[in-house]
């Protein structure tokens, strides 16, 4: 089996990422059908509304998370997830027969966007971190990475499938089919192979839990720099539902079928990343950063794209350098935090990608509104551009390591650390030596020392 697909040969993940597949074209039909029912049809054409909405839907995983976690290092993970997916397919059913019944109003939508985030608040890391008990450690890598390619996979279906439908029948059924699809990841959880699962500790019962998890991170400087990076872009460069919807609309002048061919176009660079994340074994923080000053500079030239077509074209490079950036950051903190910690680790992690979201939608919705769609894309750019240049200079400065670039004649990069105190707490060991050197080409990343190096 190919390396990128080595985790499928696992009969438990192998379940899980089909279920999960069926799963996300049903989510990515509801988050088009939900953008569009409250842009045409509850408001005027509203991007505030759109952005409040969103806020609304993300808002809890920011208050919640952190309880979240502690919940998932308690509990058993595949009960858990089969709870709250069981949730998210029941609240996606009513909304859906609410809209069908016309009776719908956009109050009604904001408390639906409420429920579903506080049950993604509880989801979003014991789904994180069940999948490093259907593999082994060290194929963890490539599993988040086909967990992302399947989510992207499923945007290049969703979101087109959702527009000719809206179209031909309006977004009520949308939700319908979503709840409907989480009936096969329920089923799949039921028929695991329970004995074949790499259970992960539990954590047993004790107070300051939370304070625990979040000592931890204080003293990991390599997450904490992630967790910087991601949260900036996330709050106003990954707002691609609500800067898809304006600029369709607004600034083309096209209608539900085109905003839905969007997504599954910004889908194929993000499925294209994915499968290059599944194939890298060991992520770095190096790439967090490079990923993220990327996605600044083609969402920036996305947002001067003069056409629908080359806009559409453009949303490629931004959905590859989105995903290898949030793929990354995903893997690079699974694998280098403690079994026992992982779950409120991912969960901090969440806190900072999602619960962002809250913030800056409005934001970014009211940017549309007052200076035009593409500012709203534009306000991504330079925010991305700007905190990926100050953790490339911070972690510089502190993590004492020099950088050689060779452009011609196999082109690659060339890293060198001064002493084992210089790099980021928590992987280091204690006989490492004082000197590491480690080369990326376009073959891969190959270490002269050890494999520990995470920057």
């Amino acid at each position: 089996m190919s390396p990128t697909f080595a985790s499928l040969r696992y009969y438990n993940y192998r379940l899980w990422f089909g279920a999960a597949l069926v799963a996300n074209v049903g989510t990515w039909m509801q988050r088009v059908a939900q953008d569009w029912l409250v842009l045409t049809v509850l408001t005027d054409h509203s991007g505030v509304a759109v952005g409040v909405v969103t806020a609304l839907q993300f808002a809890p995983v920011l208050f919640l998370s952190a309880w979240a976690g502690v919940v998932s290092d308690r509990v058993d993970r595949r009960k858990l997830l089969m709870f709250t997916q069981t949730a998210l397919g029941v609240l996606a059913l009513a909304l859906g027969l609410l809209v069908l019944s016309g009776k719908a109003e956009l109050w009604h939508v904001y408390i639906f966007a409420t429920l579903l985030g506080c049950v993604t608040a509880f989801d979003n890391p014991v789904r994180q971190t069940f999948v490093a008990e259907m593999v082994p450690a060290e194929k963890l890598s490539n599993a988040v990475g086909l967990n992302s390619a399947g989510f992207n996979a499923a945007r290049l279906v969703g979101p087109g499938l959702a527009g000719l439908l809206i179209a031909a029948f309006g977004p009520g059924w949308m939700f319908v089919i979503n709840g409907l699809t989480f009936a096969a990841v329920i089923f799949a959880m039921t028929r695991m192979r329970v004995d074949e699962l790499n259970r992960l500790p539990i954590a047993p019962r004790a107070k300051g839990q939370i304070r625990e998890g979040m000592r931890y991170v204080k003293n990991r400087t390599d997450i904490i720099v992630i967790m910087v990076v991601v949260c900036v872009v996330s709050t106003f460069g990954l707002n691609f539902q609500l800067t898809s919807a304006v600029m369709a609309t607004e600034e083309f002048g096209k209608g539900a079928g085109e905003y839905g061919v969007l997504g599954s176009i910004l889908a194929i660079g993000s499925l294209a990343g994915a499968l290059l994340a599944a194939r890298r074994e060991r992520p770095r923080v190096r790439l967090v950063i490079g990923s993220a000053f990327a996605f600044g500079v083609a969402a920036g030239a996305m947002a001067l794209m003069p056409t629908y077509l080359t806009y559409a074209l453009a949303s490629i490079p931004v959905g590859f350098a989105s995903l290898t950036m949030m793929t990354a950051a995903n893997s690079t903190i699974q694998m280098t935090t403690d079994p026992q910690m992982r779950g409120r680790v991912m969960a901090l992690y969440m806190m900072v990608f999602m619960g962002a979201t809250p913030i800056g939608s409005p934001i970014v919705g009211w940017i549309a509104e007052a200076f035009g769609p593409r500012w709203s894309i534009g306000i991504g750019s330079i925010t991305a551009i700007l905190v990926a240049v100050g953790a490339a200079i911070w972690t510089r400065r502190n993590w004492e390591y020099t950088v050689k670039y060779q452009m011609f004649h196999r082109p690659h990069v060339e890293v060198t650390y001064a002493t084992p105190g210089a790099l980021p707490a928590g992987p280091a060991r204690p006989d490492e030596p004082r000197k590491r050197r480690e080369v990326a080409d376009g073959l891969g990343v190959q270490e002269a020392k050890d494999r520990t190096t995470i920057a």
